[in-house]
């Protein structure tokens, strides 16, 4: 488990691989400690934002491809999307922002 915490917002706490696939996408790499900066939070939030609408994007191609109750297929939930699973971090990233803090992670 990952938590990260900023003055800004209430403490995000995730999966290890989920914080390293987040982190990731916003080009940063999941060590023991690490830190977001205020000033790089910004293009965090644009390259996260990306992520999630090109992920929706994918999602709603597939959804179109299903056969839900066509005889011979059984019925199926997609799993959770970029969107449900980045919004807390998301949502901290704003608030860091708004309130010109970083946010930390293994302090």
């Amino acid at each position: 488990m990952i938590t990260f915490k900023s003055p800004a917002a209430p403490d995000v706490i995730m999966l290890e691989n989920l914080a390293e696939y987040l982190l990731g996408i916003i080009g940063k790499q999941l060590t023991a400690r690490g830190v977001i900066t205020h000033d790089e939070i910004p293009a965090a939030i644009q390259k996260l934002e990306a992520a999630v609408v090109t992920d929706k994007r994918e999602r709603a191609e597939h959804d179109g491809r299903f056969h839900e109750g066509e005889e011979g297929h059984e019925p199926h939930e997609l799993p959770i999307g970029l969107a449900q699973r980045a919004f807390p971090f998301l949502d901290m990233l704003r608030l860091a922002q708004k309130h010109d803090k970083d946010i930390l992670w293994g302090v």
